[in-house]
């Protein structure tokens, strides 16, 4: 079977659960959004699903089962950082195939290295009572 080599796409962050589980998928995902043509495109060839969505325009969900690793563009790791809808990010893309156990069989996007090119720093809104 020929190897498919990942591709490099630009996107905009949504939805990054990179830490915690998503409390639905209980995975950690990413969403990347407003993906250019060309990034669609790139995806489309190698067999990955394009989404869309009015609030995310052309979207890809990239999910893990262990924590997803962000860095910025100068190699180093964002830890403790909660990064926010509408930062920019550049994303390695590779993909896997699955099997369902009732025999569906399809094909996802593996996010391979995610680096932040432009953060916008999510601070949690505390409320009174929380902070009481």
């Amino acid at each position: 079977m020929e190897q498919v080599k990942p591709v490099t796409i630009q996107a905009e962050v949504m939805w990054a659960n990179l830490q915690e589980p998503n409390k639905l998928s209980g995975k950690y995902q990413i969403n990347l959004a407003n993906l250019s043509q060309s990034a669609q495109d790139a995806l489309e060839e190698r067999g990955i699903n394009v989404r869309n969505k009015a609030d995310q325009g052309d979207f890809i969900t990239c999910k893990s089962s262990k924590p997803i690793r962000a860095y910025n563009t100068d190699g180093e790791e964002l830890t403790g950082v909660l990064i926010a809808n509408g930062s920019k990010a550049k994303a390695v893309i590779g993909h896997y195939d699955w099997t369902s156990p009732s025999g569906a069989k399809g094909r996802s996007p593996s996010l391979m290295k995610l680096v932040v090119t432009d953060l916008i720093q999510y601070t949690p809104e505390v409320s009174l009572d929380d902070a009481l």
